[in-house]
Parts: C-alpha cells; sequence; structure tokens
C-alpha cells in the first residue's frame, strides 16, 4: 500500500503532549511516528523515511539540543522543528544554530501548528530526507501496528486496501489473539474515513439486557435508572467507524436491531419511536465459526449475510512463520523502550526457538514472551530468558503426531470417567486449565 503524506516524527516525553501533537497531525492527514527519548528517536530515524522532526528542547539525560545538532550532522535536508516551553530571545538563537527551522511556544493552537508544519516541510527538498533502512516500518504505521511481509499477511493488506474507502460492512474473522482489532483500525486510519471516531465494542462484555441501550442509547424514562437521554456507541461513532468486536456474543434482540440498522441506516434508541439517520461504516469480528452457530439458532442467518460484504480471515501466527523476526523486532522495541531505554537485540538461537514453536496464542501470545524477556533480560535476549515450555518444546515429525494425539484423546477420555464427567477436576489431573480441556474435548 503506498504512502502519500508526510512522515512526521515527533519528540517528546511529555506522553499527553506527545498524543495530542499525534492526534493533530493525523487530522492534517500525516502519518505520525512518535518517541518519548532522544534514543528511540536515533532507532526510529535509522529505520524509518521522516520528513520532518519535531522535538521538545527540555527532556531527561540528552536534551532537544543535543538531538538536533546529531540529526542537523546525520540529516542535514530533513527540517527541524522545536517545541519549548521557556521562551527567550537566547534561546531562539541557539535552537536556531542547532539546525532548527524555527521554534513554537507551548501551548499552541491547532492552526499554529499547521502552519508551521506546512512552513517546515515547504524548505527545500525533504522528502524521504532521513535513511531507511526498514521499508517494513512504513507498512507499521501505516497500519496501526501490523508488521509482516509474508503472503498470507499481504493478502489480509490486499483486501484493506479494497475497502478502507467504502463504506462496505466487513466481517474479520481469525483465532483469539491474531490481532482483528488491529485490522479494523487499519481499515479505519488508512481510508476516508480516518477523520471521525474509531469506536470499539466489545459484544461479549456487556450483560445482554444492556445490550441494545449501550449501542443505540436511550431516553428518559426508558426503564429504571434512565434518569436522562443518553446517546449510545452508534451515535458515537457517526462519521467514523463502529467496531463490533465479539458479535457472535450479541443477543438475539440486538441482532434483529443490527440488522435493521445495517439495512436502512437508522436506529431508534430505547424507548423512543424516532429514528435517526446513521452515516458510519461497520465492521464486525469473531473467533466463533458464525455459520456453525447460525445452525444452532444462536445467530441469525439474514444478519450473517448483511455483515460479510467483505470477510476478512486473518491467518494464525503458525501460518505466518515468516513475520515472526518483524513481529519480534516491533516487540522489542515496544518494550525495550518501555523498560531499558534501549533497544535490546535478541540473540539468533532465541529466535529459532521462537520460529519453532506453533503459538496457540498467536501474536498476543508471542508479545506476552517478548515482553517477559526484555524484563528478565540482562543484556541481548537469549534462550535463557525465554519460558520454560518453549525451551523445551519438542517437535515430532508429523507422521508421529496422530498416534499422539490418538493417546491423548484416550488419556483425556479415561480421566473424564474417573472424574465422571467433573471437568475442573479433570482439568486439575491434566494439569491444564478448563478452557483447554473444553477445546481438546470439542
Amino acid at each position: 500500500m503506498p504512502l502519500n503524506r508526510e512522515n512526521i516524527l515527533v519528540v517528546d516525553d511529555d506522553t499527553k503532549i506527545l498524543e495530542l501533537l499525534a492526534r493533530r497531525l493525523k487530522t492534517l492527514d500525516y502519518h505520525v511516528f512518535k518517541a518519548i527519548s532522544v534514543n528511540e528517536t536515533l532507532f526510529v530515524l535509522k529505520d524509518a523515511s521522516i520528513d520532518l522532526l519535531i522535538t521538545d528542547i527540555q527532556m531527561p539525560e540528552v536534551d532537544g539540543i543535543q538531538l538536533l545538532k546529531y540529526a542537523n550532522e546525520h540529516y542535514p535536508k530533513m527540517p527541524k522543528l522545536v517545541l519549548t516551553g521557556y521562551p527567550s530571545v537566547d534561546g531562539a538563537l541557539e535552537v536556531l544554530k542547532s539546525g532548527a527551522m524555527d521554534y513554537m511556544t507551548k501551548p499552541f493552537t491547532k492552526e499554529e501548528l499547521e502552519t508551521a508544519v506546512t512552513k517546515a516541510l515547504s524548505q527545500g527538498d525533504h522528502r524521504h530526507a532521513s535513511a531507511v533502512k526498514n521499508p517494513v516500518r512504513e507498512h507499521h504505521e501505516e497500519l496501526n501496528g501490523m508488521v509482516g511481509n509474508s503472503q498470507a499477511f499481504q493478502h489480509v493488506l490486499s483486501i484493506i486496501g479494497r475497502v478502507k474507502d467504502n463504506q462496505a460492512t466487513v466481517l474479520i474473522q481469525g483465532e483469539s489473539g491474531t490481532g482483528k482489532e488491529l485490522v479494523a483500525r487499519a481499515i479505519h486510519y488508512s481510508g476516508k474515513y480516518r477523520k471521525g471516531p474509531f469506536i470499539a465494542v466489545n459484544c461479549g462484555a456487556i450483560p445482554d439486557n444492556l445490550q441494545e441501550a449501550e449501542l443505540f442509547g436511550y431516553v428518559k424514562g426508558a426503564f429504571t435508572g434512565a434518569e436522562q437521554n443518553r446517546n449510545g456507541f452508534f451515535q458515537a461513532a457517526d462519521g467514523g467507524t463502529l467496531f463490533l468486536d465479539e458479535i457472535g456474543e450479541a443477543g438475539w434482540d440486538v441482532q434483529t436491531k443490527l440488522l435493521r440498522a445495517l439495512q436502512e441506516k437508522e436506529i431508534a434508541k430505547v424507548g423512543s419511536r424516532t429514528v435517526e439517520k446513521i452515516n458510519l461504516r461497520v465492521v464486525a469480528a469473531t473467533n466463533l465459526d458464525l455459520k456453525e452457530e447460525i445452525n444452532k439458532k444462536n445467530f441469525r442467518e439474514d444478519l450473517y449475510y448483511r455483515l460479510t460484504v467483505v470477510e476478512i480471515m486473518v491467518p494464525p501466527l503458525r501460518k505466518r512463520k515468516s513475520d515472526i523476526p518483524m513481529l519480534v523486532n516491533r516487540f522489542l522495541q515496544k518494550y525495550g523502550i518501555e523498560y531499558r531505554d534501549r533497544l535490546l537485540p535478541i540473540h539468533p538461537d532465541a529466535l529459532k526457538v521462537l520460529e519453532r514453536y506453533t503459538w496457540p496464542g498467536n501474536i498476543r501470545e508471542l508479545e506476552n514472551v517478548i515482553q517477559r524477556a526484555v524484563i528478565m533480560a540482562d543484556g541481548p535476549v537469549g534462550i535463557k530468558d525465554l519460558p520454560d515450555f518453549l525451551k523445551y518444546e519438542i517437535t515430532f515429525p508429523q507422521e508421529e503426531l496422530l498416534p499422539l494425539r490418538e493417546m491423548e484423546r484416550q488419556y483425556i477420555q479415561r480421566v473424564l470417567v474417573h472424574t465422571k464427567g467433573n471437568k475442573s477436576k479433570a482439568a486439575e489431573i491434566l494439569q491444564i486449565n478448563r478452557k483447554t480441556l473444553r477445546d481438546k474435548i470439542d
């Protein structure tokens, strides 16, 4: 997916200001990279294509002036813009001598920011002024943290590229931990709806009796406790994207109202007969087999077909193992900066262990493993920093798996007979949790 907007790197140790700047710049149609320290900034500059550097001056350890001097020496064509909360004539002179084109005094308005950024970018030939060593990072930033170059991953990207600018409903399917919400966010933030809100709703976390009120809102007196009119998630997402996660957990009555909302592009609050027109895109996700849920009479067939105008199957990590090194590097960067203020490398032997594992918990499990490894490591992440279940995993040839599975099946059956069907006791004997046992029984 091509990049059509300038890449801006914002540096500030104040995370609130950093997030505010990022949001404002994104609404102005820029790609935004963020860094909370000079060390992290250097890493981004080496691996990304940056068109403008915006940095604070007052930062711990290495300040913004030193960063400016470094950037001016190594990336002379890249424009630099400085933020400062302590304006003075001497300070302004020092900033300009260090290579910055201009500086802004905090606080500043969105209009002042837009004017300063436009002016800085208009100075000279800045396009891709910093080094480019990792084109994956461009995908990473544009697609909300998604990285990879496997065929399975690229197929997902190609579908995102086709649906990002239209209002067709999308159903994202995949195992738990594969990154379905990231896909939904990528659809939103890479398309024309990115200037509108992205509202994520976990249908499985809302009690059945509250789902309708939470989604569509309610009027005063509609039920006990409804003391005033209140908008729902549909109204909150107007002009943007409503992401309905775990859509398979939505109650039957809510499914009926969802179907009408998608068909008629209108909703009515609980307790009201007045309909309201809506203008938004609906993206849903599930790790359930909705066709099976339809057969069980748990999910409406007509709603299923309304949701699946476009389907995206997010592949499990075991089917995109070539992406593991890039994902590992991304998590090493994230947690290395968070816990150590530096990027930790990984030993090739440790990476081989990670690539060998089947990852039943998918990307979420991989991220947890890397987070733990960064905490435990004294230097480069090695095998000793990985959990024991990874270190001692035995990989069997494919032809040996079937008899092993049959032995496991028979053993689980015997344990269930012994416990007279008590799954809690069986799970305790088998030393697995109840969910794993249920999955194996299924």
